[in-house]
Protein backbone atom coordinates (compact mmCIF):
# COMPACT_ATOMS: atom_id res chain seq x y z
CA UNK A 1 0.00 0.00 0.00
CA UNK A 2 1.13 3.86 -0.96
CA UNK A 3 2.08 5.63 1.90
CA UNK A 4 0.00 8.49 2.41
CA UNK A 5 1.39 12.06 1.77
CA UNK A 6 -0.51 15.07 2.86
CA UNK A 7 0.67 18.38 0.56
CA UNK A 8 -0.21 21.44 1.52
CA UNK A 9 1.16 23.65 -1.15
CA UNK A 10 -0.45 24.89 -4.68
CA UNK A 11 0.22 22.38 -7.55
CA UNK A 12 -0.69 21.37 -11.27
CA UNK A 13 -2.20 18.39 -11.97
CA UNK A 14 0.69 17.52 -13.83
CA UNK A 15 2.69 17.21 -10.85
CA UNK A 16 -0.11 15.72 -8.43
CA UNK A 17 0.18 13.27 -10.86
CA UNK A 18 3.75 12.30 -11.01
CA UNK A 19 3.70 12.30 -6.74
CA UNK A 20 0.51 10.09 -6.87
CA UNK A 21 2.47 7.37 -9.00
CA UNK A 22 3.94 6.75 -5.30
CA UNK A 23 1.86 7.85 -3.09
CA UNK A 24 -1.48 8.43 -1.93
CA UNK A 25 -2.17 11.86 -2.24
CA UNK A 26 -4.10 14.01 -0.22
CA UNK A 27 -3.96 17.90 -1.80
CA UNK A 28 -5.24 20.52 0.70
CA UNK A 29 -3.75 23.76 -0.92
CA UNK A 30 -5.69 26.00 1.18
CA UNK A 31 -6.69 26.95 4.97
CA UNK A 32 -10.12 25.23 5.12
CA UNK A 33 -9.11 22.16 2.93
CA UNK A 34 -5.58 21.37 5.24
CA UNK A 35 -8.17 21.25 8.50
CA UNK A 36 -10.49 19.21 6.58
CA UNK A 37 -7.67 17.36 5.58
CA UNK A 38 -5.91 16.66 9.05
CA UNK A 39 -9.37 16.05 10.78
CA UNK A 40 -10.18 13.68 8.09
CA UNK A 41 -7.14 12.24 7.18
CA UNK A 42 -4.88 12.54 10.24
CA UNK A 43 -4.73 9.43 11.19
CA UNK A 44 -3.13 8.03 8.57
CA UNK A 45 -1.13 10.52 6.85
CA UNK A 46 2.54 9.57 6.95
CA UNK A 47 4.21 12.75 5.32
CA UNK A 48 3.71 15.97 4.28
CA UNK A 49 4.95 18.01 1.51
CA UNK A 50 4.66 21.80 2.14
CA UNK A 51 6.70 24.90 1.47
CA UNK A 52 8.41 27.75 3.91
CA UNK A 53 5.76 30.13 3.67
CA UNK A 54 3.24 27.80 4.51
CA UNK A 55 5.21 25.56 6.99
CA UNK A 56 3.56 22.98 9.17
CA UNK A 57 2.50 23.99 12.74
CA UNK A 58 3.26 21.56 15.87
CA UNK A 59 -0.39 21.29 16.37
CA UNK A 60 -0.97 20.04 13.32
CA UNK A 61 1.51 17.66 14.06
CA UNK A 62 0.41 17.01 17.22
CA UNK A 63 -2.76 15.64 15.17
CA UNK A 64 -0.55 13.29 12.52
CA UNK A 65 0.27 10.24 14.82
CA UNK A 66 1.50 8.30 11.80
CA UNK A 67 3.91 11.24 10.34
CA UNK A 68 7.53 10.25 9.65
CA UNK A 69 8.60 12.44 7.18
CA UNK A 70 8.27 15.83 5.90
CA UNK A 71 9.39 17.98 3.17
CA UNK A 72 9.56 21.32 2.03
CA UNK A 73 9.97 21.84 -2.32
CA UNK A 74 11.45 24.87 -1.89
CA UNK A 75 14.64 25.71 0.48
CA UNK A 76 12.93 27.70 2.90
CA UNK A 77 11.28 25.93 6.09
CA UNK A 78 10.57 28.40 8.14
CA UNK A 79 7.00 28.14 9.43
CA UNK A 80 7.77 24.44 9.71
CA UNK A 81 8.10 23.88 13.36
CA UNK A 82 11.10 21.97 13.48
CA UNK A 83 11.25 21.44 17.29
CA UNK A 84 8.01 19.79 17.38
CA UNK A 85 8.67 17.91 14.30
CA UNK A 86 12.52 16.35 15.85
CA UNK A 87 10.85 15.72 19.47
CA UNK A 88 9.17 13.72 17.60
CA UNK A 89 11.80 11.83 15.55
CA UNK A 90 10.35 13.03 12.17
CA UNK A 91 12.80 13.10 9.38
CA UNK A 92 12.95 16.88 7.29
CA UNK A 93 14.51 18.13 4.30
CA UNK A 94 14.37 20.55 2.37
CA UNK A 95 15.05 21.52 -1.71
CA UNK A 96 18.56 23.22 -1.06
CA UNK A 97 19.73 23.88 -4.26
CA UNK A 98 16.95 22.61 -6.40
CA UNK A 99 15.49 26.24 -7.76
CA UNK A 100 19.49 28.09 -7.34
CA UNK A 101 19.61 28.74 -11.01
CA UNK A 102 16.22 30.10 -11.21
CA UNK A 103 16.68 32.53 -8.46
CA UNK A 104 19.57 33.45 -9.49
CA UNK A 105 18.59 34.42 -12.82
CA UNK A 106 15.62 36.32 -11.32
CA UNK A 107 17.82 38.15 -9.00
CA UNK A 108 20.13 39.32 -11.47
CA UNK A 109 17.67 40.61 -13.91
CA UNK A 110 15.98 42.75 -10.77
CA UNK A 111 19.36 44.16 -10.41
CA UNK A 112 19.89 45.56 -13.78
CA UNK A 113 16.37 46.60 -14.12
CA UNK A 114 16.77 48.77 -10.80
CA UNK A 115 20.07 49.65 -12.19
CA UNK A 116 19.08 50.57 -15.79
CA UNK A 117 15.16 52.20 -15.07
CA UNK A 118 13.98 49.46 -16.87
CA UNK A 119 10.29 50.41 -15.20
CA UNK A 120 10.54 53.93 -15.68
CA UNK A 121 11.73 54.09 -19.36
CA UNK A 122 8.97 51.41 -19.76
CA UNK A 123 6.81 53.95 -18.65
CA UNK A 124 8.16 56.43 -20.35
CA UNK A 125 8.78 54.62 -23.95
CA UNK A 126 4.38 54.25 -23.64
CA UNK A 127 4.07 57.58 -22.74
CA UNK A 128 5.89 58.79 -26.21
CA UNK A 129 8.88 60.01 -24.13
CA UNK A 130 11.62 59.87 -26.10
CA UNK A 131 15.73 59.38 -24.81
CA UNK A 132 16.24 63.26 -24.81
CA UNK A 133 14.08 64.11 -22.25
CA UNK A 134 15.05 61.66 -20.15
CA UNK A 135 17.75 61.42 -17.54
CA UNK A 136 20.61 59.19 -18.20
CA UNK A 137 20.47 55.82 -16.39
CA UNK A 138 23.45 54.25 -14.27
CA UNK A 139 26.02 51.50 -16.21
CA UNK A 140 26.51 47.79 -14.19
CA UNK A 141 29.47 46.93 -15.29
CA UNK A 142 31.87 47.00 -12.70
CA UNK A 143 29.70 47.69 -9.54
CA UNK A 144 30.96 45.78 -6.67
CA UNK A 145 28.69 43.10 -5.66
CA UNK A 146 27.83 42.08 -2.39
CA UNK A 147 26.00 39.32 -1.41
CA UNK A 148 24.28 38.52 2.41
CA UNK A 149 23.96 34.21 1.94
CA UNK A 150 26.72 32.81 -0.17
CA UNK A 151 25.03 29.25 -0.42
CA UNK A 152 23.79 28.03 -3.55
CA UNK A 153 22.00 30.88 -4.87
CA UNK A 154 24.65 33.48 -3.90
CA UNK A 155 26.95 31.22 -5.68
CA UNK A 156 24.96 31.11 -8.86
CA UNK A 157 24.49 34.69 -8.61
CA UNK A 158 28.62 35.33 -7.96
CA UNK A 159 29.06 33.54 -11.45
CA UNK A 160 26.62 35.67 -13.40
CA UNK A 161 28.20 38.56 -11.83
CA UNK A 162 31.75 37.72 -13.16
CA UNK A 163 30.01 38.66 -16.72
CA UNK A 164 29.67 42.19 -15.84
CA UNK A 165 33.48 42.86 -14.44
CA UNK A 166 31.41 42.76 -10.89
CA UNK A 167 33.64 42.39 -7.92
CA UNK A 168 31.93 40.35 -5.51
CA UNK A 169 32.20 40.66 -1.60
CA UNK A 170 29.78 38.24 0.98
CA UNK A 171 28.83 38.18 4.51
CA UNK A 172 27.93 34.77 6.27
CA UNK A 173 27.83 33.44 9.66
CA UNK A 174 31.48 32.16 8.78
CA UNK A 175 33.61 32.89 5.77
CA UNK A 176 33.83 29.94 3.19
CA UNK A 177 37.52 28.32 3.04
CA UNK A 178 37.19 27.54 -0.90
CA UNK A 179 35.68 30.46 -2.03
CA UNK A 180 37.33 33.54 -4.20
CA UNK A 181 35.58 36.28 -3.19
CA UNK A 182 36.42 38.83 -0.41
CA UNK A 183 34.60 38.10 2.63
CA UNK A 184 33.40 40.85 5.15
CA UNK A 185 32.47 40.03 9.31
CA UNK A 186 29.14 41.82 9.50
CA UNK A 187 26.43 43.02 7.26
CA UNK A 188 27.09 46.45 7.91
CA UNK A 189 31.00 46.35 6.75
CA UNK A 190 29.45 44.66 3.19
CA UNK A 191 26.87 47.40 2.99
CA UNK A 192 29.39 49.76 3.29
CA UNK A 193 31.91 48.31 0.80
CA UNK A 194 29.59 47.47 -2.33
CA UNK A 195 27.10 49.13 -4.81
CA UNK A 196 24.70 46.68 -4.68
CA UNK A 197 23.44 44.58 -2.06
CA UNK A 198 21.31 41.17 -3.18
CA UNK A 199 19.93 39.44 -0.31
CA UNK A 200 19.95 35.40 -0.28
CA UNK A 201 19.53 34.28 2.89
CA UNK A 202 16.85 32.58 5.17
CA UNK A 203 13.91 33.97 6.88
CA UNK A 204 13.13 33.34 10.63
CA UNK A 205 13.78 35.08 13.83
CA UNK A 206 17.27 35.18 13.29
CA UNK A 207 16.89 37.42 9.86
CA UNK A 208 14.24 39.41 10.88
CA UNK A 209 14.50 42.82 10.09
CA UNK A 210 18.51 42.14 9.62
CA UNK A 211 18.59 45.36 6.61
CA UNK A 212 17.31 48.40 8.52
CA UNK A 213 18.01 52.01 8.51
CA UNK A 214 21.77 51.22 9.60
CA UNK A 215 22.71 49.22 6.61
CA UNK A 216 20.54 51.16 4.06
CA UNK A 217 22.23 54.11 5.02
CA UNK A 218 25.59 52.34 4.97
CA UNK A 219 24.53 51.22 1.22
CA UNK A 220 24.40 54.89 0.06
CA UNK A 221 22.41 57.55 -1.80
CA UNK A 222 23.72 55.19 -4.99
CA UNK A 223 23.57 51.87 -3.80
CA UNK A 224 21.16 49.09 -4.98
CA UNK A 225 19.17 46.36 -2.91
CA UNK A 226 17.68 43.32 -4.15
CA UNK A 227 15.65 41.01 -2.04
CA UNK A 228 14.90 37.46 -3.52
CA UNK A 229 14.96 35.97 0.35
CA UNK A 230 12.21 36.44 2.15
CA UNK A 231 10.30 39.73 3.07
CA UNK A 232 11.29 39.43 6.69
CA UNK A 233 14.64 40.15 6.29
CA UNK A 234 14.06 44.01 5.39
CA UNK A 235 12.09 46.34 7.22
CA UNK A 236 9.71 47.59 5.01
CA UNK A 237 9.39 51.12 6.86
CA UNK A 238 13.05 51.47 6.88
CA UNK A 239 13.20 50.74 3.00
CA UNK A 240 10.53 53.31 2.22
CA UNK A 241 12.02 55.79 3.92
CA UNK A 242 15.22 55.29 2.52
CA UNK A 243 14.04 55.12 -0.93
CA UNK A 244 11.44 58.36 -0.92
CA UNK A 245 14.52 60.18 1.04
CA UNK A 246 16.69 58.97 -1.81
CA UNK A 247 19.46 57.41 0.53
CA UNK A 248 19.46 54.36 -1.71
CA UNK A 249 18.90 54.79 -5.47
CA UNK A 250 16.77 52.06 -5.86
CA UNK A 251 15.34 48.33 -5.05
CA UNK A 252 13.98 45.18 -6.04
CA UNK A 253 11.76 43.06 -4.48
CA UNK A 254 10.51 39.40 -5.40
CA UNK A 255 8.88 39.03 -1.37
CA UNK A 256 7.92 41.51 1.11
CA UNK A 257 6.88 41.31 4.21
CA UNK A 258 2.76 41.85 3.71
CA UNK A 259 2.82 39.02 0.99
CA UNK A 260 0.60 37.72 -0.69
CA UNK A 261 -0.61 41.33 -0.58
CA UNK A 262 1.14 43.81 -2.19
CA UNK A 263 3.35 46.40 -0.20
CA UNK A 264 0.87 49.13 -0.04
CA UNK A 265 2.80 51.19 1.65
CA UNK A 266 5.78 51.37 -1.65
CA UNK A 267 3.45 51.10 -4.45
CA UNK A 268 3.86 55.08 -5.48
CA UNK A 269 7.65 54.73 -5.77
CA UNK A 270 9.04 55.30 -8.91
CA UNK A 271 12.57 53.83 -7.51
CA UNK A 272 11.44 50.12 -7.05
CA UNK A 273 10.52 47.21 -9.28
CA UNK A 274 8.05 44.25 -7.56
CA UNK A 275 7.80 41.21 -8.31
CA UNK A 276 5.08 38.35 -6.72
CA UNK A 277 7.89 35.87 -5.20
CA UNK A 278 8.52 34.18 -8.71
CA UNK A 279 11.69 33.79 -8.00
CA UNK A 280 12.46 30.41 -7.65
CA UNK A 281 9.32 29.38 -10.69
CA UNK A 282 10.55 28.12 -14.19
CA UNK A 283 9.35 24.52 -15.62
CA UNK A 284 12.98 23.62 -15.26
CA UNK A 285 13.34 24.88 -11.82
CA UNK A 286 9.72 22.86 -10.53
CA UNK A 287 11.05 19.62 -12.43
CA UNK A 288 14.00 19.77 -10.03
CA UNK A 289 12.64 20.31 -6.94
CA UNK A 290 9.82 17.34 -7.54
CA UNK A 291 12.92 15.33 -8.31
CA UNK A 292 14.60 16.37 -5.53
CA UNK A 293 11.19 15.69 -2.99
CA UNK A 294 10.67 12.21 -4.44
CA UNK A 295 14.27 11.69 -4.24
CA UNK A 296 14.52 12.50 -0.49
CA UNK A 297 10.85 11.18 0.45
CA UNK A 298 11.93 8.03 -1.39
CA UNK A 299 15.13 7.73 0.49
CA UNK A 300 13.54 7.91 3.68
CA UNK A 301 10.82 5.33 2.83
CA UNK A 302 13.68 2.60 2.10
CA UNK A 303 15.67 3.70 4.96
CA UNK A 304 18.44 5.29 3.08
CA UNK A 305 20.27 8.91 4.00
CA UNK A 306 18.66 11.87 2.86
CA UNK A 307 19.75 14.10 0.17
CA UNK A 308 19.57 17.14 1.44
CA UNK A 309 18.04 16.91 5.85
CA UNK A 310 17.40 20.10 7.18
Amino acid sequence: MKPHLLILNPLSDASLARIAEHFQVTHAPNAAAREAAIAEHGASIEAVLTIGTIGLTGEEIARLPKLRFVGTLGVGYEKVDIEAARARGIALSNGAGSNAVCVADHAMALLLAAIRDVRRLDNACRAGIWRDALPMTDGVSGKRLGILGLGAIGEQLARRAAAFDMPVGYHNRSPKADSPHRYFASVLELAEWCDCLVIAIPGGATTHHLIGAEVLDALGPQGYLVNVARGSVVDTTALGTALREKRIRAAALDVYESEPLPPTELLDLDNLTITPHVGGNSPQALEQSLTQFLDNIGRHFRGEALLTPI
